[in-house]
């Protein structure tokens, strides 16, 4: 459905929760199944704004709106940034990861007005490049293949060898990724919407969220990181072309990219690379 940005979803009941939240997929609304805020929301509304809501305090709204996603970039990378501390390989990087943990931890507590005027693309680049750094000490003597922001959509990657690989930011949007190894592969801002991972084995991937999973396909054989869970709708097959076809892709929402790039939710704007 077409409405504005800052207007309320139209499913939104008067006590904050949705209408149609246990037919989301039904309706036609997976991307509201896969969207995760990383606890932005909760930051901002008991935080920020220490429990006043947009409803009870209207002129709050404005602002509100604009701080959200602020505070969700900040509380993305402070969830990279908490992963990057559990790679072993990447402690020569712990301390320097620490400070920038406990500097975006910070930001995140500044005031409403602060958090509007705050340069976070500037702080969420100087984040990356730690991230980057530790990723590269974590794939180390793999051989990797260099797919860094490589357009895959559709690509009929069945089996392929990508072990250690660096696909940050790749488009993988209806991928075929049956069988394929993905073991300690780099999956930062991959878009993995509609790309079937049946099979496939993503032990050790790094910084791969829950949102991502649950923007893919799936089955009992995906072997996944251990914090990360199968998500319900992988046994229900839901989502799955009949006939073993590849989708076109074509969900219909933008999402920020972990680590970096942003294209709008539902603008059909395409992001742009990493």
């Amino acid at each position: 459905m077409d409405k504005d940005g800052g207007q309320p979803c139209h499913n939104l009941r008067d006590d904050f929760r949705c209408s149609i939240h246990t037919r989301l997929r039904e309706r036609g609304f997976p991307g509201c199944t896969v969207f995760d805020c990383f606890g932005a929301g909760q930051k901002v509304s008991q935080v920020t704004y220490e429990g006043r809501s947009w409803r009870e305090a209207p002129e709050t709204a404005r602002q509100m709106y604009a701080v959200f996603p602020v505070m969700r970039q900040l509380h993305e990378l402070l969830w990279y940034l908490a992963e990057a501390l559990t790679l072993d390989a990447a402690r020569p990087l712990h301390e320097a990861l620490r400070l920038a943990l406990a500097e975006t931890e910070r930001l995140t507590r500044q005031s409403a007005g602060v958090l509007e005027q705050l340069d976070v693309a500037a702080h969420r680049g100087e984040v990356n490049e730690l991230l980057l750094r530790a990723s590269e000490l974590a794939r180390a003597g793999l051989n990797g293949q260099e797919r860094r922001g490589a357009d895959l959509i559709g690509a009929r990657l069945k089996g392929a060898g990508l072990r250690g690989a660096n696909l940050r930011g790749a488009y993988l949007i209806g991928a075929d990724l049956r069988g394929a190894d993905l073991r300690e592969a780099d999956l930062i801002g991959a878009d993995l919407r509609g790309s079937d991972l049946s099979g496939a084995d993503l032990t050790g991937c790094i910084f791969l969220t829950q949102a991502q999973v649950n923007a893919a396909r799936g089955d009992s054989a995906t072997r996944l990181p251990a914090r990360l869970t199968r998500p319900a709708h992988w046994a229900r097959g839901e989502g799955r072309p009949a006939g073993g076809e590849r989708p076109d892709g074509g969900a219909g929402e933008r999402r920020r990219s972990p680590g970096g790039r942003r294209g709008g939710r539902g603008t059909g704007r395409r992001p742009r690379r990493r």
